[in-house]
């Protein structure tokens, strides 16, 4: 079953303890897309100004990914600028410039509009809807949003909501959009709102499902290099929805393990800058974290 992904493809400038890149790849549709073409088909909707190095993403038609989606428009690449302490959870962002991504107006390809699964990234809750109003009734529909747009753009964000089937957020967010300072309790009242399954990314301390009234809880993989989390949360995202894809299931059991293939992709991801950890994986490296994965979280 083939993805539609609809985010940013941007230009990262990162510093961490362990090195710094200028001008490097980034973008939430960038990672969901690198992570997600280990397992299905990818459709990639996003804009780029004229300066951004296509060739730079080759990889990615190589992997699958359909770049028909991807527009380029006059003017300057979406740049965005952060810098980690020896805390890699914490950021501060040092400027955040969107250039024609302040005006991107989602437009999907024919050929997109039939795809089963659909993530819409961090974008404008009225993008995502417009988004949503261009799908030919996608069997599952995923989500991720920001404390500005909750804070910002409730009602338009609420319609979003109703409309989707998994939300994935983090822990400061499910608690802001919630209005509480439980995460059970919140994850609860947001499945009231339309998501019946809530993933809730925690960085270094893993991930929580909530489907139902079931829990899942999956730590993050234990590295002994870790050198950028930036994006790390869109490839988890790649690596579960791209899992589910692939299966064309989303039973309970089949939920849980795109959380640990998510976790696996993004762990990979967070071992380099930018998408390099994601280039050259190989079916058999994943599959072996993942199956390492397995071991932590079960008895047996």
């Amino acid at each position: 079953m083939s993805v539609v992904v609809v985010g940013s493809v941007a230009l990262d400038t990162v510093e961490t303890p362990f090195g710094k890149v200028d001008d490097a790849i980034g973008g939430s549709a960038t990672y969901f897309s690198a992570a997600a073409s280990y397992f299905t088909h990818v459709n990639l909707v996003a804009v780029v100004g004229e300066d951004f190095p296509i060739d730079e993403i080759q990889f990615l038609q190589s992997r699958g990914v359909n770049l028909d989606g991807l527009v380029v428009k006059p003017g300057k690449t979406f740049r965005w600028g952060g810098k980690y302490e020896f805390d890699l959870n914490q950021r501060e962002t040092l400027f955040t410039h969107l250039n024609v991504f302040e005006n991107f107006d989602p437009e999907l390809p024919e050929h997109y509009r039939n795809s089963s699964y659909l993530f819409l990234a961090n974008i404008h809750p009225e993008l995502q809807l417009k988004v949503l109003d261009q799908m030919s009734q996608p069997k599952l529909v995923v989500m991720d949003t920001m404390n500005f747009w909750i804070e910002r753009t409730p009602a338009a964000l609420a319609e979003v909501l109703k409309r989707i089937d998994i939300l994935i957020v983090n822990d400061s967010e499910v608690r802001q959009l919630a209005h509480t300072p439980n995460l059970f309790v919140a994850a609860k009242r947001i499945q009231t709102m339309g998501p019946k399954v809530i993933v809730i990314k925690k960085g270094e301390h893993g991930a929580l499902m909530v489907h139902d009234s079931q829990y899942f809880w999956a730590p993050a993989f234990p590295l002994e290099q870790l050198r950028d989390p930036t994006g790390a949360g869109d490839t988890f995202a790649g690596g579960f929805v791209g899992y589910l894809a692939k299966v064309d299931d989303t039973s309970s059991v089949h939920l849980r393990k795109a959380v640990l293939y998510g976790s696996t992709l993004a762990s990979f991801c967070v071992e380099h800058f930018s998408i390099e950890g994601l280039k050259n994986l190989s079916p058999q490296q994943i599959e072996r974290r993942y199956q390492q994965f397995v071991t932590m979280v079960t008895c047996d």
